[in-house]
């Protein structure tokens, strides 16, 4: 069976610092990604996880694969590990600024340009209510970009399309500093986008 493990961040917990503090950075890997590991884990061993040694990517793309009775758990607790793992990798202390290449190209023929896609995206953010997640994703049928929004846990993976940036919309990631205002997080975390892994993964994925 393949047992997942917390992913080591790439920089200290308080290098985000001031767009992301350290204690939430401290609690939201520690804690709230560890739970979703140790969760996806168990369920897995309670199915014999050994008879699907395929990543969680690919279990997530094929639900049907799971026995029902464990489906949903999976479904949260495989999502809240990847969508995590995203997660940070696609944040960077002195982030921000503006994609280029074939990411940019591709941002102004389907949003115009970068202003319009950024607007669309914190739009989509804020409007999430509860839990949940904005993505901006690759369709493979279609060939394109879209921004999208799941709720809780789910992921992208789920509806046959693959995450390329995911804002984490549930309050552990930005209560401790922001409170209420969710907006202010989503303007902050403009500042920490790590647009170069971004264009390496979809220049990897669309071919």
């Amino acid at each position: 069976m393949v047992e997942y493990q917390l992913p080591r961040l790439p920089y200290e917990y308080d290098d985000l610092e001031p767009f992301i503090d350290e204690q939430t950075m401290k609690i939201h890997h520690q804690k709230h990604h560890q739970s979703y590991i140790d969760g996806l884990n168990k369920t897995l061993e309670e199915i014999s996880g050994n008879f699907h040694p395929k990543y969680i990517t690919s279990i997530l793309s094929d639900l049907k694969s799971i026995p029902e009775a464990s489906r949903n758990k999976i479904n949260f607790f495989g999502g809240g590990f990847e969508n995590h793992r995203l997660f940070w990798e696609t944040i960077i202390p002195n982030g921000g600024g503006l994609p280029k290449g074939k990411l940019a190209d591709s941002i102004d023929v389907y949003f115009e340009n970068f202003e319009k896609f950024q607007k669309i995206f914190s739009d989509v953010s804020i409007s999430i209510e509860g839990s949940g997640w904005c993505w901006l994703v690759f369709n493979p049928t279609f060939n394109k970009i879209e921004i999208i929004s799941t709720k809780n846990q789910d992921s992208p993976w789920t509806l046959k399309k693959i995450p390329l940036l995911g804002l984490d919309l549930w309050e552990h990631a930005y209560y401790l500093k922001y409170q209420n205002r969710r907006g202010d997080y989503i303007s902050s975390w403009w500042n920490v986008v790590n647009w170069e892994y971004v264009e390496n993964r979809f220049s990897e994925i669309s071919g």
